[in-house]
């Protein structure tokens, strides 16, 4: 299983380098960064591609119903992302979400030899990306019910006669008690969002119960053990009690492969 570590795009550039380059340094084989309302996703992104020469580049994700493909296809070429290293990540909510990320799929692929990664939350999404995408990204989701999405994807994939993508989850993972509590806000702005509100519903789940709050390097790795066979990569999405260097790479330290 992969293992990836991402970070918020909206922290600092001194943040985004120093984390990019321990988790190369450490063996992670990817590094992502989201694409949060007006702060560019890319352009964070590419603070990590040039201080790094082998991981790969995730982002995760740009929403569609805001930035059309011609404008994310100028970005990544007005940033100089490595195409080879690249996992483009992009999604959109309803309505008309299923048509919108075909259409986008489609016409990324046609400008950009790159990855394409659909973010894929309830089942249609899941199928359509098993049918588009070259991976898919979940995200607030526990191993049993990422098998679950995974069996979606395989179908649609299945019936696109196309090999099946590659699977990541995004995971949450806070390590003491501060970014524990930073954790738990995180989880209930989520929840408010109509789309995951109705899939912690669906699960039954609170957003907490998807994610690793943990007092030690250990209970990450106990955490992380349970999503081995579940998907292709697990994608650390660090919850810090600080926005520092210092908090950011004690937990890329503490949550490293072996």
């Amino acid at each position: 299983m992969g293992l990836g570590f991402a970070v918020f795009a909206g922290t600092s550039p001194d943040v985004i380098r120093a984390s990019a380059r321990e988790a190369e340094r450490l063996g992670y084989t990817s590094f992502w960064v989201n694409h949060p309302g007006a702060t560019d996703g890319l352009e964070a992104l590419a603070h990590a591609a040039r201080e790094t020469q082998r991981i790969e580049l995730g982002i995760g994700v740009i929403p569609l119903h805001t930035r059309g493909p011609e404008s994310i296809v100028q970005g990544v070429k007005a940033t100089r992302l490595p195409l080879d290293r690249l996992l483009l990540g992009v999604g959109s909510p309803n309505p008309e979400a299923l048509k919108r990320v075909r259409a986008g799929i489609a016409e990324l692929r046609r400008q950009l030899s790159t990855r394409l990664i659909v973010a894929a939350l309830g089942p249609q999404m899941c199928r359509l990306a098993g049918e588009v995408a070259d991976g898919v990204l979940f995200n607030w989701l526990t191993p049993e019910y990422a098998r679950e999405s995974a069996g979606r994807v395989r179908d649609g994939a299945t019936a696109a006669t196309r090999p099946m993508p590659r699977l990541c989850a995004y995971l949450r993972v806070a390590l003491g008690p501060g970014a524990s509590d930073r954790l738990r806000q995180e989880g209930n702005r989520y929840a408010s969002v109509p789309a995951y509100g109705a899939n912690f519903k669906r699960m039954g789940l609170e957003p907490v119960e998807t994610a690793i709050a943990a007092d030690s390097p250990e209970a990450i790795k106990r955490g992380l053990a349970r999503w081995q066979g579940a998907v292709d990569d697990v994608v650390i999405r660090a919850i810090t009690a600080k926005d520092t260097v210092e908090d950011h790479l004690a937990l890329v330290r503490a949550a490293a492969p072996a």
